[in-house]
């Protein structure tokens, strides 16, 4: 009979599996001060708690004053911190809706939702103040791009559609106004048809390029009263125009907003940021990834001048991704599925 070799030894792999972990459920119980918010806390029929349970696959039951939160332990304190952030923005005055709480929800798994929420000890609060409504950050991006454009000169936003963009620009266009810090607002888009040829427009000048900027048009109510909007457009304090109109002209102590950047042309984007004057500030909006001007990317002016110009003192550059829309939920999903994440 053979007999194997000395010094050899036969095994048999043995396969093993990790058990699956068994997320740790837990149990918190939060009290709110203030009884008088519990309504607006909870929505009609409790359709705020239960948006909160959906997104974070808690239970929650209210108990007097009380909220009892049971679930897995990490989904309990997301639960439990984007509760408090709604109590907080409750007693700042502010309202909640659908989109806020989705907002403070997807900002919940960030390591500064304090900050952004609630605000430090020792620093202000992000929000912007107009005449119809304060506004604060839905994103974390969005806190990064409230303080760029409360401290570069030219500030270049780029991401999907949804993410704030051009509104929060808005938004602090109009702050500064109101508060004398510029003294004029300037909103312009180049006049360019979204993949379809609208033909001829009847009208004069400024009825034909209106349907091109009625977007601005809408941020600009949004944030100030119509009566108000009518009397400085009237005045020419707040200007609405396509990027033609830019050229040869120097825009100075004056609030400048370029949006649907990714369709103009190389030389418009230099014609265009070569008109910055003394106190001013530029805001160049647009979606690298909707070009819709012949020649396609290779001829944006928005993706050549990112190029050559980020990173330059003076310059900020904040990019937005589908995780920053703040529209419905479901159109963060759209981004997604048609383009990917941008980078």
């Amino acid at each position: 009979m053979a007999r194997k070799p000395a010094g050899t030894t036969r095994t048999n792999p043995i396969t093993t599996h990790a058990a699956p972990r068994v997320p740790q459920r837990a149990t918190i119980d939060i009290a709110f001060e203030n009884q008088s918010l519990l309504g607006a806390l909870f929505g009609q029929f409790d359709s705020n708690l239960v948006q909160v349970e959906n997104r974070l696959g808690v239970f929650i039951s209210a108990r007097g004053d009380r909220l009892h939160i049971e679930g897995p332990e990490d989904s309990v304190a997301r639960a439990r911190d984007v509760l408090n952030a709604m109590y907080d923005k409750l007693a700042l005055g502010q309202d909640l809706d659908g989109g806020l709480i989705e907002s403070i929800i997807a900002m919940s798994n960030e390591p500064t939702l304090d900050g952004i929420i609630s605000g430090k000890v020792d620093t202000p609060p992000i929000m912007i103040r107009t005449r119809r409504k304060t506004i604060v950050p839905r994103s974390a991006v969005q806190v990064d791009y409230m303080r760029s454009l409360a401290r570069d000169d030219i500030i270049f936003a780029l991401g999907p559609a949804g993410t704030g963009k051009t509104y929060l620009a808005v938004a602090q266009a109009v702050s500064q106004l109101m508060s004398g810090s510029v003294q004029r607002l300037i909103l312009s888009r180049p006049a360019v048809e979204a993949g379809e040829k609208l033909g001829f427009l009847p009208g004069d000048m400024k009825e034909k390029v209106d349907p091109y900027l009625r977007p601005l048009y809408d941020a600009l109510y949004d944030c100030m009263p119509p009566e108000q909007v009518e009397r400085r457009l009237a005045s020419g304090e707040i200007e609405i125009a396509p990027i033609a109109f830019m050229r040869g002209r120097t825009l100075a102590d004056a609030f400048v907003i370029l949006d649907e950047a990714q369709n103009t042309t190389r030389e418009q984007m230099k014609m265009f940021l070569t008109r910055f004057g003394q106190n001013s500030r530029m805001v160049v909006c647009g979606d690298p990834r909707q070009v819709d001007i012949p020649g396609g990317d290779r001829m944006s002016g928005l993706a050549d001048a990112v190029d050559k110009l980020e990173g330059v003192e003076g310059f900020g550059t904040i990019r937005f991704t589908a995780a920053d829309v703040v529209r419905h939920p479901i159109v963060g999903r759209i981004v997604e599925a048609y383009e990917g994440p941008i980078t």
